[in-house]
């Protein structure tokens, strides 16, 4: 991996890490004193990935544009690696017509056909949509992949299995991807989940499963990229378990209470200043680099913001367009 793949590596944290910091602000500053979660030009949830960028930047440096990505609903880390018009996903998030689904969606809900992405606030919901995905790519011929991204608490649910059973007997190219931030909104992982890793269900299906453990954005970009070309090549799925951090609450207002003591050391594992001083260690990055990364991030964030808030808010005469009657 050379100099310059790894610099862009941190840009494209830096630059995800900046976008949400942005929103987290713009979403709270009109929903106090009396915290109103309905209130502001945000309204409802909000689900940051802060401390999850390198699963996003080390995944999406293997796929194209014509591959596949099912999110979950902590979506914008993933949304932005891939390639998501960041303009029209700020809309969204906003509520306004110019948005990917114009305005109606939400931050949970963003889909974009240029990039196959999409996103849902149902636990594992996408895991069966990527093996859908995965097998069209198949009857088609191409080399494309499908990746399903979900959290830890997922690889509980149904759903789960029954992509992981599908895909492996139709040996589909899909990777199948486990965020694990050790939380499933307030309950640890220890509470919910009998064994300490999830990888070893792939060999229940006859897929191969590893957990990569650091968070580091290298070590990450490896393991996406071996999975991903055992599926160009037909080799079928591949079970990956991430473990990450989350620094910020399940959603915009979780005051964390839960987390006690763990919390602190968390925050010590910030992903983003740990690959930084890495690469000052090694030369790569130096103060000028790391304000230029930061102002080219602000400068595109707030570029996005502009265009979200000057698009307009959908007219209520037009409730029931998109609609299946």
């Amino acid at each position: 991996m050379d100099g310059a793949q790894r610099l862009g590596f941190y840009r494209q944290m830096v630059r995800i890490r900046t976008y949400e910091e942005t929103i987290r602000g713009n979403y709270h500053a009109d929903k106090t004193p009396a915290w109103d979660i309905g209130a502001g030009l945000i309204p409802g949830e909000m689900h940051l990935a802060a401390g999850q960028e390198p699963v996003a930047v080390g995944l999406c440096a293997h796929l194209r544009d014509d591959d596949a990505i099912t999110g979950p609903h902590r979506p914008h880390h993933l949304a932005l690696a891939k390639g998501v018009d960041m303009h029209r996903m700020t809309a969204e998030i906003y509520g306004r017509v110019d948005g990917l689904g114009r305005g109606r969606g939400g931050h949970m809900h963003l889909f974009d056909p240029a990039q196959h992405f999409s996103c849902s606030g149902i636990i594992a919901e996408g895991m069966p949509v990527a093996v859908g995905q995965a097998l069209a790519f198949s009857r088609k011929g191409t080399d494309n992949v499908a990746v399903a991204v979900a959290g830890e608490g997922a690889a509980n649910q149904g759903a789960f299995h029954e992509a992981l059973n599908l895909a492996s007997l139709w040996k589909l190219p899909v990777i199948f991807i486990i965020e694990d931030n050790d939380w499933a909104i307030s309950v640890p992982r220890d509470s919910s989940t009998p064994i300490k890793s999830n990888a070893p269900r792939g060999a229940a299906y006859g897929i191969p499963g590893e957990r990569i453990e650091g968070n580091d954005v290298e070590t990450i970009s490896d393991a996406c990229g071996r999975a991903v070309a055992r599926a160009r090549a037909g080799e079928g799925p591949t079970l990956l378990e991430i473990h990450t951090v989350r620094l910020w609450g399940h959603f915009e207002g979780d005051a964390q209470a839960y987390r006690g003591a763990e919390l602190a050391v968390a925050e010590s594992h910030d992903p983003i200043p740990i690959y930084e001083a890495k690469l000052r260690a090694e030369g790569l990055l130096d103060d000028a680099g790391v304000a230029a990364a930061k102002a080219e991030a602000q400068a595109e964030v707030d570029a996005a913001i502009a265009f979200a808030l000057a698009s307009p808010v959908p007219d209520p005469s037009t409730l029931s367009d998109y609609v299946f009657a």
